[in-house]
């Protein structure tokens, strides 16, 4: 398209693609400096979203309660995001209660501190009682009280989308119901351990992948109904 200079040119200036570059550039630095990060320094707002767990284990008649709130940053925007910012866990059960106020204060620290917190999901689940562990329902074992909590904020973290969830595919999954269709049809076998009821199958061993009572053997080789994960690769 062309135009026409109806008045005197008095000076110039040649633009360069360079020069263009720089300009998008600072755009973009400007944009993301404009995006409000998870940081200590944010103050608490009045209000926070929550998520209340309920956890109840043979190691006490009373059941725990996990709270964890979340604060929205960048909200109304692209980059709107929400960030776990504190935890409190109540129980009847008093006999924990020092350890699990210590505990929630260093959570609730490690989440406003921003970054990534999803390391603390490892470290918590990596926490073995010396009194032996128990199977919650659905077969999964766990190997501490300390270690539900820590796959509790797992779930919470899968559900805002700081970790994602790791998809079976459809042909895995078809494998995998064909074994346990199989499976059931030759062996019917009792459980001799009295544990929760399981979705799957009788006689179904602890997957060390997952801590799932879901590892069965087809074909001589050891495969999980729960997560997928085979010996024979």
């Amino acid at each position: 398209m062309t135009h026409k200079i109806s008045q005197n040119i008095t000076g110039y200036e040649v633009v360069k693609e360079d020069d263009k570059k720089a300009e998008q550039v600072a755009a973009v630095a400007e944009e993301k400096s404009n995006v409000i990060q998870m940081h200590e320094s944010l103050a608490r707002p009045e209000m926070l979203l929550g998520s209340t767990y309920k956890i109840k284990t043979p190691l006490s008649e009373h059941s725990l309660y996990i709270t964890i709130n979340d604060l929205l940053l960048n909200e109304g925007t692209e980059h709107e995001q929400r960030r776990p910012f504190e935890v409190f866990i109540n129980s009847k059960n008093m006999d924990h209660f020092q350890w699990i106020v210590a505990l929630t204060r260093i959570m609730s620290a490690v989440f406003r501190k921003g970054g990534d917190i999803t390391f603390l999901v490892e470290e918590l689940r990596s926490v073995f009682d010396p009194s032996g562990g128990y199977f919650k329902k659905g077969g999964k074992f766990m190997p501490s009280l300390v270690a539900e909590i820590g796959d509790v904020v797992e779930s919470h973290l899968k559900m805002i989308g700081l970790i994602k969830t790791e998809e079976i595919s459809e042909h895995q999954q078809k494998i995998m119901d064909e074994k346990r269709a199989q499976f059931e049809a030759e062996k019917q076998v009792k459980l001799t351990v009295p544990t929760e009821a399981s979705e799957f199958p009788a006689g179904s061993q602890l997957c060390t992948k997952c801590n799932t009572k879901a590892s069965i053997q087809m074909d001589g080789c050891m495969t999980c109904l729960n997560c997928g994960d085979s010996k024979c690769g």
